[in-house]
């Protein structure tokens, strides 16, 4: 048995939380101290460790409460379910880490080359320029779009993406083959000349923000077919990695 002062140094919750709980009938304690302190034994831990789960994936006290009180409720089936959703957040999560590196290393504007809402574009841009102006990336980047129209770019973004659609064709390829890792090369030059000095720093991040899911994946794979995206991120990794 463990003193309510003892789980709340164990579980990282505090005493008033675990008092809370007791309140409203999601976790009693099984007894009490003769000096009336709360007392848990091991089934008040493995629930209060359902309950931090359930939190950690946002669900309401009222919802877990009527989960974990059901007559039906299944443990290995509730941690089976908290397994996925807590994978699936990670790779949510995951995915806007590689959405906010790319934002931070080269603003947004003609990342997502498929997605031409102007208002969502020169929002992005204009919140881009704010937050990360200063980087030489972005100056690049600037420089050169301030000699083109929107024709111009509109040409450029196309010419850009006919390299996905080689990508496309060549998916079941190995990504380590010659011909994958000349696509490479030329994707990376595509950038460099027409955007920024692509380094393989930032060639591995673009590579990750390609299969890292949204509209960049999506916009890949519609040109290229589905498997296009992750067969381009596989290759970028490969190259970087021989570069190095």
């Amino acid at each position: 048995m463990m003193t309510v002062h003892e789980v709340s140094k164990l579980a990282g919750v505090s005493i008033r939380t675990l008092q809370y709980y007791d309140k409203i009938g999601l976790l009693h304690p099984t007894g009490y101290t003769d000096a009336g302190y709360r007392l848990y034994d091991d089934a008040d831990l493995e629930r209060l460790q359902h309950i931090l789960l359930f939190r950690e994936l946002e669900f309401p006290l009222k919802d877990i409460k009527a989960i974990i009180n059901s007559p039906d409720f299944d443990r290995n089936k509730a941690l089976e379910q908290q397994i996925e959703l807590l994978r699936l957040k990670k790779e949510h999560i995951e995915n806007l880490m590689n959405f906010a590196l790319g934002i931070k290393m080269l603003g947004v504007k003609n990342m997502d080359f498929k997605a031409f809402d102007k208002s969502k574009l020169d929002e992005y841009s204009r919140k881009a320029k704010e937050l990360y102006g200063d980087l030489p990336e972005y100056k690049e980047m600037q420089e050169k779009q301030n000699n083109r129209t929107e024709e111009d770019e509109k040409i450029m973004a196309d010419r850009f993406m006919l390299l996905f659609k080689e990508a496309g064709e060549m998916k079941e390829m190995d990504p380590s083959s010659p011909e994958a890792q000349n696509l490479v090369k030329r994707i990376q030059e595509y950038i460099t000349e027409n955007f920024y000095t692509c380094t393989n720093k930032i060639l591995r991040v673009l590579g990750k923000m390609y299969s890292g899911g949204g509209e960049f994946t999506d916009n890949i794979d519609e040109c290229g077919g589905k498997g296009t995206a992750v067969f381009v991120d596989n290759a970028i990794q490969i190259y970087c990695n021989n570069a190095e």
